[in-house]
C-alpha cells in the first residue's frame, strides 16, 4: 500500500461562515425541494457560497446512474424519474435569490432516452421566463457524446457551457471509468464551433498525475476551443472514494495558473479550494473571442 499524503496542510483548513445568509439560503432550497451540488458532492465551499447567497443548483434529483471514484453524490442504476416541477422551482429561487448569474448542473442519467436534455432546456427556459436578464452557466454531462441531447441543450444558447474533463487521460480508467477524455473534448469543441458559445472546463489535481499532464491536459482543452478553466485540490469525500496522493501546494496552483494564462485562456481561477463552479459569476460571459 501507498503511503497516504499525511495531514492536511494549513492551506486546507476552512474557516466555517454561517450567518444570515447562510441559514436564508439553506431555508430557500429547502422549501423549493431543490438539489445543489454544493452539498450532495461534499462542496468544501458550501459554507461560503450560502453565506453569500448563490448555490448551484442540481437538476433531475441527487442520484447518478455513474460511479466516479472522486465524486461524493449517491449512485445507482435507475434512479426516480426527474421531477417535471423542478425547472419552475428552480426559476423561482433565482429570482428570490435575486441571482444575476445561474449555475446549472446534473447527476448523468443514462437510464434516460435522452440522458435528461429535454428537462435541462426546459430549466434553462424556465428561469429565462422569471429572469430575463440572468446570465446561465450550464456544467454538463456528457450525454454519453450524443450529438442529439448535446445539441438540445446547446441550442438554448446558455451564456457559459461548462463541462468538466476532470483529469489527464491516463487516469481516466481510475477517476472517471464510465466516461472519455476525448469525447469530453469533443464536447467544448462542439460547443464553441457549431454554437458560438464561451466555453469553460475544469480539473482536479493530487489524484497521481504529473505536471507535464496537466500542462498537456490545458493544452488539450485549450486546442478544442476551451476559453475558461479552472484546477483544484482534490480533496477525497469517504474512505471509499479514491484517495489523494498528494497535497499541491499553493506555489504549484500559481505556476498552473500562469500556465493555463499563457496558453491563451481567457479566465483562470487555480488554488486549492477552486471548484467548477467557485466564483462563477466572476467568469463573464462575454462573447467568446472571433473563431478563426
Amino acid at each position: 500500500m501507498e503511503p497516504g499524503p499525511g495531514p492536511k496542510p494549513d492551506w486546507l483548513k476552512i474557516k466555517l461562515a454561517t450567518g444570515s445568509s447562510f441559514a436564508s439560503t439553506r431555508q430557500l432550497l429547502t422549501r423549493h425541494s431543490l438539489h445543489t451540488v454544493c452539498r450532495s458532492a461534499m462542496c468544501p465551499n458550501l459554507h461560503e457560497c450560502w453565506s453569500k447567497g448563490t448555490a448551484t443548483f442540481l437538476l433531475l434529483g441527487n442520484v447518478c446512474t455513474r460511479s466516479c471514484r472522486f465524486c461524493a453524490v449517491a449512485t445507482e442504476s435507475r434512479p426516480e424519474l426527474p421531477d417535471t416541477r423542478e425547472p419552475a422551482r428552480i426559476a423561482e429561487a433565482v429570482k428570490t435569490m435575486k441571482l444575476r448569474h445561474a449555475v446549472l448542473t446534473s447527476v448523468n442519467r443514462d437510464d434516460l432516452p435522452d440522458g435528461g436534455a429535454g428537462h435541462w432546456a426546459e430549466t434553462i427556459r424556465a428561469i429565462r421566463a422569471v429572469n430575463p436578464s440572468v446570465s446561465i452557466e450550464c456544467l454538463i454531462p456528457d450525454f454519453n457524446g450524443n450529438d442529439q441531447s448535446l445539441d438540445q441543450v446547446m441550442a438554448e444558447a446558455p451564456e457559459v457551457l461548462n463541462h468538466n474533463i476532470e483529469t489527464v487521460p491516463s487516469l481516466y480508467h481510475k477517476v472517471r471509468p464510465q466516461a472519455d477524455y476525448s469525447v469530453s473534448l469533443s464536447i467544448i469543441e462542439r460547443a464553441r464551433q457549431k454554437f458560438r458559445l464561451a466555453t469553460k472546463s475544469g480539473m482536479m489535481v493530487g489524484m497521481g498525475e504529473t505536471s507535464p499532464e496537466v500542462e498537456a491536459s490545458l493544452l488539450d482543452l485549450r486546442r478544442h476551443g476551451c476559453d475558461m478553466v479552472t484546477i483544484g485540490q482534490y480533496l477525497q469525500p469517504t474512505a471509499a472514494h479514491l484517495p489523494v496522493t498528494r497535497y499541491v501546494t499553493p506555489d504549484e496552483f500559481e505556476y498552473y495558473r500562469c500556465f493555463a494564462q499563457q496558453a491563451g485562456f481567457r479566465h483562470v481561477q487555480s488554488a486549492p479550494f477552486v471548484r467548477s463552479s467557485y466564483h462563477a459569476e466572476a467568469f463573464s460571459p462575454a462573447e467568446p473571442e472571433a473563431l478563426s
